[in-house]
C-alpha cells in the first residue's frame, strides 16, 4: 500500500499477525472416543459422563493458545454432523473424519481415544485398625485403605481431509503429584470435587487429582500436535459463487465461510458472454466469460460475503465469482 509508511507500529503488527493467521492449518477437534474407559468413567462420578467432549475442549483450547492452528469452532463441527446424520461411531474411523473435514473446509481433522482414565496399579495397603471405623466407608473391608495417583492416557491422529491419510499420530499421558482415596476429592469424599456435572475447564476440576492428570495429559498431547504443523499441507479451497448484490463498488456475494471464503481473499469477479453446447446433446461443453475485475472480502459470515471491487466492467446481479488461478 501507498500509505504504508504511514502506519503506526501497532497497525504494522496487526495486519502482519493477520497475514500469518491466515497461512495457519485449519484444524478441527472432534469430540475423543471413551469407550474403552466408560466403566470406569461410571466409577469415578457415579455416573456416565461425556469425557470425550470435555477432553476435545481442553485440547482446542492448547491449541488456540499455541497458535500453530487456526481452529474450527465446535458449533460448525456439531452443525455438519447433525446435518449429515453422522453417528458418533463415524468420528473414529479416518475417512469419515476426512469427509468431515472437507465439509467443513478445514486441511486435517484431529479424533482421538481416551484409553485411561482413573487409578494407577498401585495401592498403599494399611491395617484396618489403623483406619478406625473408615475402612467400610472406601469400600475395603476395614482392611486396607486405597490411596493411589490418577492416571489418564489419550492418544490422537491428525488425518489429512483430502487423503484421509494419517499425518500424525500423538499420545499424553498425566498422572496427578498427590495421591487420594478419591480421584475426585483431596480425601475420601467426592463432594469435595463439586463437580455433579463434570466441567473439565473449570478449576474446580483441575484441583482434583484426576484433573491433575488430565490436563498434564492434554497438555503434552497439545504439545506434540503442535509441533506437527508443519506436516498439515495447506489445502487451496477452489470458491464459486455468484454476486447477489450491488452497491456501487461494494458488492455482496451469495457464499461465505462455508464455501471456503475468508476476509482479505481476492476473487476474480467474470460474466458470461456465450456458452458453446454439444450439438447432439446440449450440454455446456464451454463457457467464454469476460473478466471484470476482482473483488477484496472485507466481510464474511457462513452464507455470504461482502467486498469491494476493483475494476474495468460494471458488476451485475448474476456474474461469477471465483478463485483467481
Amino acid at each position: 500500500m501507498k500509505f504504508s509508511r504511514f502506519m503506526s507500529p501497532v497497525l504494522l503488527a496487526f495486519f502482519a499477525t493477520l497475514s500469518l493467521a491466515q497461512n495457519k492449518p485449519r484444524v478441527a477437534v472432534l469430540d475423543f472416543e471413551y469407550a474403552t474407559v466408560q466403566d470406569s468413567v461410571a466409577s469415578i462420578f457415579g455416573t456416565n459422563m461425556d469425557i470425550g467432549k470435555g477432553i476435545a475442549d481442553l485440547l482446542v483450547e492448547d491449541l488456540v493458545k499455541s497458535g500453530a492452528y487456526s481452529v474450527i469452532e465446535r458449533k460448525a463441527i456439531e452443525k455438519i454432523m447433525q446435518e449429515q446424520n453422522f453417528s458418533n461411531s463415524d468420528r473414529a474411523d479416518p475417512a469419515s473424519a476426512a469427509k468431515i473435514g472437507q465439509l467443513l473446509g478445514v486441511d486435517a481433522i484431529i479424533l482421538g481415544s481416551i484409553t485411561q482414565f482413573g487409578r494407577d496399579d498401585k495401592s498403599t495397603n494399611v491395617g484396618g485398625g489403623m483406619l478406625g471405623g473408615l475402612g467400610g466407608r472406601f469400600g475395603v473391608g476395614g482392611v486396607g485403605k486405597k490411596e493411589s495417583k490418577a492416571v489418564v492416557a489419550i492418544t490422537a491422529r491428525m488425518v489429512s481431509t483430502d487423503t484421509a491419510e494419517i499425518l500424525a499420530a500423538t499420545s499424553g499421558k498425566g498422572e496427578s503429584k498427590r495421591s487420594g482415596t478419591s480421584l475426585i476429592g483431596t480425601g475420601g469424599s467426592g463432594s469435595a470435587a463439586g463437580i455433579g456435572n463434570v466441567d473439565m475447564a473449570s478449576s474446580n476440576f483441575g484441583q482434583t487429582i484426576i484433573g491433575e492428570a488430565v490436563n498434564q495429559a492434554v497438555d503434552t498431547l497439545g504439545t506434540d500436535l503442535e509441533q506437527n504443523a508443519q506436516r498439515v499441507p495447506t489445502r487451496t479451497i477452489k470458491v464459486e459463487g455468484l454476486v447477489a448484490d450491488v452497491a456501487g463498488s461494494s458488492l455482496i456475494l451469495n457464499v461465505g465461510t462455508s464455501g471456503g471464503v475468508k476476509v482479505g481473499d481476492k476473487l476474480k469477479v467474470t460474466r458470461t458472454t456465450r456458452e458453446v453446447k454439444d450439438p447432439a446433446t446440449g450440454k455446456v461443453l464451454r463457457r467464454i466469460e469476460e473478466t471484470l475485475g476482482e473483488i477484496a472480502i472485507t466481510e464474511a459470515d457462513e452464507t455470504s460475503a461482502v467486498g469491494t471491487f476493483t475494476g474495468t466492467g460494471a458488476v451485475k446481479v448474476g456474474d461469477s465469482v471465483a478463485t483467481a488461478p
